[in-house]
Parts: C-alpha cells; structure tokens; sequence
C-alpha cells in the first residue's frame, strides 16, 4: 500500500495511509500517515464498533486534509487497551495452551481450504 501511495502522490493523486505497521509504513516514506497503535489488521478502528472506525476516518481524512509536509505521521488517540499488555498477548504462541494454538490452527486451515476452493471454482488455482 505504500509504495501505490507513493505511485499516486506522483501522479497528482493526494493519499493518507492508515496502518498499525508504523516502523515499515515510515520506512516506505508515505507523504500522509495515521497511526493506529492497534493490532495489524486492525488499524481502521476495532471490531464491531463503527464509532471508533468512523472516528478514524474522519481524522484521517482530517490530516489528509491539513498535513503540512511530507512524511507526516499522526497519531490517533484511540487505545486498543487502557494499558499496553495487550502488545505480549496479542497472537502470542508463547503465551497460549497447547489447546489454544490448536484451535487457531484449526480455523486457519478451514479458512484456507475456502479461500482454495473457491480458487479452483474460479478457475484460478
């Protein structure tokens, strides 16, 4: 997404990156940048609350609008957590029972198995 962002700027086309990934999206030198310090896929705001998602587009949108440089990275003020632990528990293998991983296992393979069926039924894999 980056490196499209920077295609785009270019080209005339203004863009704003909102990510979680904040190391690898500077690294990669977007023009417009807002940070969520949030799970990775997670950076638009959390699941099943739309105020936080809609929240975060309007900021982005917000900075879109009034960054007075380029490479400007803001910060959203929305939390994940009310402390950061979340960040050692977070898909952490080495914090989950043996039950656990299994479980996530489980549903990772059935949701790949889709993703290939669906593949062969395009016509595709």
């Amino acid at each position: 997404m980056s490196l499209v962002a920077r295609h785009l700027e270019r080209n005339g086309i203004a863009t704003i990156i909102i990510g979680a990934a904040k190391d690898i999206v500077e690294h990669a030198g977007v023009p417009r940048f807002l940070f969520s310090d949030f799970p990775l896929g997670n950076s638009a705001g959390k699941p099943h609350e739309p105020d936080t998602q809609a929240f975060t587009l309007d900021l982005a949108l917000k900075v879109l609008e009034s960054a007075v440089g380029p490479r400007t990275t803001v910060q959203s003020p929305l939390r994940w957590a009310e402390d950061g632990d979340w960040k050692l528990d977070y898909s952490n293998v080495a914090r989950m029972s043996p039950e656990e991983v299994a479980k996530r296992r489980a549903e990772f393979d059935k949701v790949k198995q889709v993703a290939l069926d669906q593949r062969r039924q395009a016509g595709v894999a």
